[in-house]
């Protein structure tokens, strides 16, 4: 890395468990949108939230649409580490493209953040589930991250503080919230 990348700073798109447990140092946080992709639960884990015997389901980012999250700013000096604790993070099972996508930060700037997008053809993209198959793999997932339903939660509730609306993610919590599993 030259010392010119090491004094520019960088961007980190989250929107789902990176909200709430980015695991690395940032300089801030901004609420931004990124278009053209959606947020689902549509990745079969077998690893963060569920095992291959028993998968839980976690959030990727799908094509269409618009999704508001979370966007971090790392400072250049920090990248090489922060991008390496994002791979190994996100990429356990190669689920994930990183890419950099153009984001428009709620104060109006415009930056370029490395954001992971569910690849369509990996065998643990989902697809489209019902509420009712999302809340089946949700209410049974255990991986090594702890419990999906937990996940779910933490993630709904987080953007529910930011003031980031999600209306199939709050029908999923309601229905565990109906059932007493999110507390």
């Amino acid at each position: 890395m030259s010392a010119a990348d090491e004094a520019e700073n960088h961007w980190v798109f989250g929107y789902g468990s990176l909200i709430w447990n980015p695991g690395f140092p940032f300089v801030s946080t901004h609420l931004g949108r990124l278009k053209g992709a959606h947020r689902s639960l549509s990745i079969i884990s077998h690893h963060h939230r569920g095992t291959v015997e028993q998968p839980g389901l976690v959030f990727g980012l799908t094509r269409g649409g618009s999704v508001r999250g979370m966007v971090f700013e790392v400072a250049g000096a920090d990248w090489p580490s922060v991008r390496a604790y994002l791979e190994a993070r996100e990429q356990v099972t190669m689920v994930y493209r990183d890419v950099m996508r153009p984001v428009l930060l709620d104060d109006g700037r415009k930056v370029s953040a490395l954001t992971f997008v569910v690849d369509e053809r990996h065998e643990q993209f989902a697809g489209n589930l019902t509420l009712d198959e999302q809340l089946a793999m949700v209410r049974a997932g255990v991986g090594i991250s702890g419990r999906n339903i937990d996940y779910v939660v933490n993630t709904a509730k987080h953007l529910e503080s930011l003031g980031i609306r999600d209306r199939v993610l709050m029908d999923l919590l309601r229905k565990l919230e109906d059932e007493g599993q999110a507390a």
